[in-house]
This record gives structure tokens, sequence and C-alpha cells, in this order.
């Protein structure tokens, strides 16, 4: 089975001194990893890796005022405002045509990820000289990579992006080969969202499968969706990792605690054998960018520790323990 894809197809596209607007996290990390972290002059809102990233002058932001609300009231928010066709980011069109981008990265696999169709007709009416649109929309592992070599060949670094695909493909047959020494496959349930409960979908699915676990509650290659306590208890995961969307370590670590303090799940065998887990999902799971490489080591960690190590940082992820919530 092909991993990733094969490096090396053509793609014969290059632009002289691109000027690059990034409207989506993913797409702004690639831009560094390939070395063009200079031709970037513009970011969204949640673009804060690397650290060069959060120097660009901000195009877009949200229009809810999302610290300031829960769990519950931001999914029904932004259902709301998808239903009723609103969008809930908003571009600064001025700032947009000052910058004068050659070229806009952007998405369209998921309307509360960043801005997409109606928001990217509206700016470009704004522009005197129309870019370049990049729309990434990954739906496997593999697609991640493909958009790599896209963003690549559109400026010029098509090399960079073979070597970052080779690298990654390398990192992550070692570990499919270290997993197989397992004799069995845990069953693993990977949240994206805790009020209400949303599994994992699209590419995360498969991380977890080269990983060496199983999410059956998971969608591979297709939205997450809403699932019911009924169907966790019943898929009766091994290992529970805590990721919401958009959310570091710390505050998934404290979603964590919330869901053990309802009522069943301290009778999961995740619970019970103590292996649940608050993951980085901004990090290393949400967006589809290179870092998701560090994801798959990651959950090879949590779900075979006897073979796989954790070469990352430290806060990477938190072991939760029932114990300590009972302290609190």
């Amino acid at each position: 089975m092909e991993i990733l894809p094969t490096v090396g197809r053509p793609l014969s596209r290059r632009v002289i001194e691109p000027r690059l607007i990034s409207f989506l996290p993913a797409a702004t990390e690639m831009v560094f990893a390939l070395g063009a972290g200079d031709c970037l002059v513009g970011v969204s809102h949640e673009c804060d890796f690397p650290a060069a990233a959060r120097t660009k002058p901000v195009v877009v932001k949200p229009v809810l005022p999302l610290e300031e609300m829960s769990l519950r009231e931001i999914d029904a928010a932004v259902s709301e405002r998808i239903g009723c066709g609103q969008s809930i980011y908003q571009v600064d069109e001025r700032l947009l045509e000052q910058l004068a981008p050659t070229h806009i990265l952007t998405q369209d696999l998921c309307q509360v990820c960043a801005p997409s169709g109606n928001e990217i007709t509206r700016a470009l009416a704004a522009l005197s000289i129309e870019p370049e649109i990049l729309r990434f929309t990954p739906h496997a592992f593999a697609d991640i990579f493909d958009n790599l070599r896209e963003l690549g060949a559109a400026i010029g670094r098509l090399a960079q992006a073979d070597e970052l695909t080779a690298a990654a493909h390398a990192r992550l047959q070692n570990l499919v080969e270290l997993t197989k020494r397992s004799p069995r496959r845990p069953r693993v349930f990977l949240l994206e969202w805790i009020d209400p409960y949303f599994c994992c979908g699209h590419w995360v699915p498969e991380m977890i499968e080269l990983a060496g676990g199983e999410d059956g509650l998971g969608r591979k290659g297709a939205d997450s969706v809403r699932v019911s306590w009924t169907q966790i208890a019943a898929a009766s995961p091994e290992i529970l990792i805590v990721s919401p969307c958009g959310f570091g370590v710390e505050e998934a670590a404290e979603q964590a605690k919330q869901l053990l303090q309802q009522s069943g799940w301290n009778d999961l065998p995740a619970v019970l054998s103590d292996r649940v887990f608050a993951v980085d999902a901004s990090a290393y799971f949400a967006r589809p960018g290179p870092r998701v490489v560090d994801g798959v080591e990651l959950l090879g960690h949590l779900i075979h520790p006897e073979l796989c190590n954790w070469p990352g940082p430290r806060n990477a992820f938190r072991q939760i323990h029932v114990s300590e919530i009972a302290g609190e």
C-alpha cells in the first residue's frame, strides 16, 4: 500500500517572487516547511506556527467571540450561521488589496476551519489583479502531501516538497514496521469535540491505522460527525484520545476531565486501564500540514508505548488519571 504519493511526478509551474496570503494554518506551515516564509505576506488569526507566522499581518478573523463561548455554544452558533448561509469569518478586504497577493491559499474542505466559497468570491472582488487560488481539500493522508507538492510547484519549490515527502514516507514506514511487531491492534476512540461528541474524520482514522490502532467510530475520508454515548459504549475503546479541534493540550486535558466526570465514562476499558490521553490537536491532528507525521508518531507511542518512543516535546500530550480528577 502506498502511504504517500510517489515523488518526482512532473509539476512544472513556477512563479517568480510570489506573494502569498494564507487563510489556512496548515498551508502556512507548508509555506515555512518549504523555506518560503519570506514570501508569506498575510495570514489568518489562527496561523501561529512556526513563531514567525505570528509576525505576519492578519487578514482573516472570526466573527464570533469564540473565547467567550462554551463548547456547546460554539457548536450551536457555528451550525446556525452555516445553516443560514452565513460565514463565521471576516476577511479584511482593504488589507488584502494593500498586500496584493499573487496567490491565496485556502480550502474547500470545512466551512469551520477557514474561509471558503462565498468569502473568497467577495474578497476577490476587492482586488484589481486576481491572484491564483490554491484550494487544499485533503480527505486522505496522502492528499496532504499532494497539496504540499502542488504548493511547491506553484512557488518554484517542488524539489523541497519532494524532499519533505520522501522524508515523511521514510518515517512513516519505520513506524509501520515497528507496530507490526504487536500481536494486535487496540481499539481506539479519538474525539474531535466533546460537547456534543464528535468522532474523528478525514485523515485522522488513517493516522490511527498507520500507528497500529483501529478506531471503529472514525470516518476515514469523510467528515467527522456527532456520535452518541450508546455508540461510544458499544465501541468499548481500550484507548481514549481527546483531541478537540482548535485546542492545545492544556485545554484538551480540561475537557478530558469533564468527560470522565460524566456518567458511564469510568466504565470504559480505556479508563479502567488508565489509558486516557489529551493531545495537542492544533499541532498534530486537526491541521493537514507537515506535522501530521509527528501526529502519527505520537499515536504510535500512545497506542504501542512498548514499541514506539515519542521524540517530540513532552507537552504534546497528557495522560489523564481518574485518581487526579477525584482529588480535585
